[in-house]
């Protein structure tokens, strides 16, 4: 069912510009979870199946701004009717190091889903609401497990900071108990995460402690414990 956020003007106004530039879009990301969760929606993030230089001639061709806010990894940022859009190119991982990766651009929507880390990061919503769900995630958020995709090592291993992302997913969308397969995957990598920018990590540590209620206190406690 197309929900109506799907519906505002500006929207429409941006799916439209990039229809007409060939541009396959799908919503991506915090605003699928938290329809499919039934909660308020926040920033919309599109995923697309054309390089960034494609997706800005479309933009651009409709009076929309767009700015290059990441070329390098496939995002760009418009601006329709004053609210802000990120859109980023289908990806593959060419190159991690455990810290960032080379990727290079796809137009396969499955490619894409399998390089993110857990499997309700990996819905993608059509504008017509239909969802893609590569992973079995809307299962899996509906109740409320935080599991990786594929081997959670491996995962862990492409960047580090998954370590504290597991931790504040599920502060966010999680209920107990964890993951086992997940938590033990944290557990052993937990000292890895020494070697990360500290502005990774206190962003990472912000958005945890934001989470409600209890959530948080309890995403931290596990957190110590592993």
């Amino acid at each position: 069912m197309n929900p109506p956020w799907m519906q505002e003007a500006p929207v429409r106004r941006l799916l439209a510009a990039l229809a007409a530039g060939g541009v396959t879009a799908r919503f991506v990301g915090g605003c699928v979870r938290d329809w499919v969760l039934d909660r308020p929606i926040g920033d919309l993030d599109l995923a697309v199946d054309r390089p960034p230089e494609t997706v800005m001639r479309a933009l651009e061709a409709a009076g929309i701004k767009v700015v290059p806010t990441g070329l390098k990894h496939g995002t760009v940022t418009a601006v329709a009717d004053h609210r802000p859009f990120e859109l980023t190119t289908l990806r593959r991982d060419v190159e991690t190091d455990g810290r960032r990766a080379v990727v290079a651009f796809t137009d396969d929507w499955r490619v894409d889903a399998a390089r993110r880390d857990f499997t309700f990061n990996a819905l993608y919503a059509d504008p017509d609401g239909t969802i893609h769900d590569y992973f079995a995630g809307r299962v899996d958020l509906l109740a409320g497990k935080v599991r990786f995709i594929g081997d959670a090592e491996r995962r862990i291993a492409e960047d580090r900071l998954r370590v504290l992302r597991f931790f504040r997913f599920h502060a966010w969308y999680g209920r107990p108990p964890f993951d086992g397969p997940s938590f033990e995957a944290c557990r052993r990598n937990a000292a890895s995460v020494r070697g990360l920018s500290a502005e990774r990590v206190r962003k990472e540590l912000l958005r945890t402690l934001e989470a409600p209620g209890t959530a948080a206190a309890d995403a931290m406690d596990a957190m110590l414990e592993a």
